[in-house]
């Protein structure tokens, strides 16, 4: 499962690649001038992988991480 950007800022990864996540776990935030949002786990799932480096800038949109079945 693919997790996305709500919109364009800086992500920042609350969870390391391998983490076995739950739903409503926060995985990133993502933040723009004075906005920070959270990023939660739609699902359970383990993060397989982290799609930049922490605190890359990102456009809404774009994948930040993937779930596996965990």
């Amino acid at each position: 499962m693919k997790i996305c950007a709500p919109f364009a800022g800086i992500v920042h990864y609350t969870v390391p690649e391998g983490s076995t996540v739950t739903t409503g776990d926060v995985v990133a935030i993502v933040e723009t001038v004075k906005l920070e949002a959270p990023v939660i786990a739609p699902g359970p799932g383990v993060v397989d992988r982290h799609a930049h480096v922490d605190y890359a800038d990102v456009v809404g949109g774009d994948v930040l991480l993937e779930l596996g079945e965990g």
